[in-house]
């Protein structure tokens, strides 16, 4: 008798693992499609700096020092 309940432990333990393998198996091919599907492959032209939109603007200098307050 004490066989049985073993066996029964183990194979609620085995299921319950199948059982989540699938679930994490469905989440990650569910992220990588997303995340496929969500990836712009436009090829970005050569005038603009790596990482800018072309929005961005030179700005001057600061005229304080860092750590002074702002007047």
């Amino acid at each position: 008798m004490n066989n049985d309940l073993n066996w029964n432990n183990r194979r609620r333990t085995h299921m319950t693992l199948a059982v989540f393998a699938v679930v994490v198996a469905v989440a990650i091919i569910a992220a990588l499609a997303t995340t496929i599907h969500r990836v712009d492959t436009r090829q970005v032209s050569n005038d603009l700096p790596p990482g800018t939109i072309g929005l961005a603007h030179p700005h001057p200098p600061l005229d304080r020092a860092p750590g002074e307050p702002v007047k």
